[in-house]
């Protein structure tokens, strides 16, 4: 059986939103043979490396507490070429 490609993401949500909600999110991810990989203090989120459908599943958990996912990756604030 082949195995979803996992994507890098970090998710978050804003700050008023309930623990139960980031716990339950992580939870789902997990469930999916996804990995939590960071998790965040200064904002309410996490890293993960998920299949997509996780992803999914999890930004369509609240229709209240709605979560941000962006792919994770290395920012720069040089141009390379310089």
């Amino acid at each position: 059986m082949a195995v979803a490609p996992q994507r890098s993401v970090i998710i978050s949500w804003p700050n008023e939103t309930p623990d139960q909600i980031v716990e339950d999110a992580k939870e789902a991810i997990r469930k999916a043979k996804g990995v939590i990989t960071h998790e965040y203090n200064i904002i309410k989120g996490f890293a993960a490396q998920a299949p997509a459908s996780a992803l999914e599943f999890v930004s369509t958990m609240s229709d209240v507490y709605k979560c941000e996912i962006e792919e994770d990756g290395v920012v720069t604030t040089q141009d390379k070429d310089e």
